[in-house]
């Protein structure tokens, strides 16, 4: 019988392989993200975390920030899921984390750091379209986004049952309990981890996390824009070792 430790090496590996298959675009047009709201309307009706709407979509205030981008998963031509990136820093502490959790991560951004908020992750709940590596392929955009804007602090914004994955694999630790989240009617609690303390171990474990500059200009470089990424700078250590860490489940 496979045990669940090679059951996930298979996944990690096929992961690599599909990534071939697997192509990640920036929503740009109002069409891309009418589609992306009308997917994660169907994910999340789906799982009972909102309530029935006439119009068939969900999308929130910060689909529209410049600090926001919205992808879509296609897997062989069709999107299969989403996610958005938020990225927070000194002068914009405007996405869903650090609205949801202040008393959290403000004190980070007041010390001058980065933190990559990857939210709105949804996956077609057609069964017929589910891949086990999806998860995967498409959270792998959150450390594209970590390694190109150069963060200090990478979050996930997960239900209690999530929690496992994030700590696997992205070594995150929970800092609180459950609390309410924008739109949702299910609570999140706020896990992070040290991007630069865990970036290696996380590569050598998952090597298909690892980006090229050219990829990470390509998804995060808007068509109305052109920019650079940030430069490294030296920050204070990490300090969430005082938060209160939920017992694991």
């Amino acid at each position: 019988m496979m045990t669940l430790v090679q059951s996930a090496a298979r996944v990690f590996e096929r992961g690599s392989e599909l990534l071939d298959h697997v192509d990640y675009r920036l929503a740009e047009t109002d069409a891309d993200k009418e589609e992306i709201y009308r997917l994660r309307y169907r994910a999340y009706i789906h799982e009972g975390a909102i309530p029935p709407r006439a119009d068939g979509m969900l999308t929130d205030r910060f689909d529209n920030l410049p600090n926001s981008w919205i992808f879509g998963v296609y897997f062989d031509g069709v999107l299969s899921s989403s996610l958005r990136i938020s990225v927070a820093t000194p002068d914009n502490h405007e996405t869903p984390a650090v609205d949801a959790f202040p008393d959290l991560l403000k004190p980070e951004l007041a010390l001058g750091k980065t933190i990559v908020d990857p939210n709105r992750f949804v996956a077609d709940p057609n069964p017929h379209r589910r891949i086990p590596e999806l998860p995967y392929l498409t959270v792998r955009l959150g450390y594209v986004a970590c390694a190109h804007f150069n963060a200090d602090i990478g979050t996930a914004t997960v239900r209690t049952e999530h929690r496992a994955f994030y700590r696997r694999v992205f070594l995150q630790t929970a800092l609180c309990v459950p609390r309410p989240y924008p739109t949702l009617t299910k609570p999140l609690c706020l896990m992070a981890a040290d991007y630069p303390a865990v970036r290696e171990r996380i590569f050598e474990r998952y090597p298909y996390f690892r980006s090229s500059y050219f990829e990470r200009r390509k998804l995060f470089e808007r068509a109305s824009m052109q920019s650079e990424p940030l430069a490294p700078v030296s920050l204070p250590p990490f300090p969430f070792e005082k938060a209160t860490v939920v017992p694991r489940s």
